[in-house]
């Protein structure tokens, strides 16, 4: 079946980063899922049991985060697109996240 997990990690402070608002969307705009960041920074499984062929966004509260634990921030969510392009596989996105930037990559 294909799945979806993600985790984000704080790089300005060299560890996970809890309680962030995550949004699994179909390209159109609908949620399909949604979860928040645990103590080891982690979404473990996010949107249904079974994700089809296609391409989707995942949206990250970063904003809120770094409102949070009152630091200034420039972006105030971050936006993932990707394609899922074999339903039967488990797919991870993971984000490195810091004040001023991100970046992502499949993981495993």
């Amino acid at each position: 079946m294909g799945t979806l997990s993600t985790h984000v990690l704080d790089t300005s402070l060299g560890r996970p980063a809890a309680g962030i608002g995550v949004v699994l969307e179909g390209l159109d705009g609908t949620a399909i899922g949604d979860g928040v960041t645990d103590g080891d920074g982690r979404v473990g499984t996010i949107g249904p049991d079974r994700l089809e062929a296609g391409d989707y966004r995942l949206r990250f509260a970063s904003g809120a985060y770094f409102a949070a634990r009152d630091t200034e921030a420039f972006y105030p969510e971050v936006v993932v697109v990707f394609t899922i392009s074999d339903a039967a596989q488990h797919y991870h996105v993971p984000v490195l996240l810091n004040p001023f930037g991100y970046s992502t990559y499949r993981g495993s």
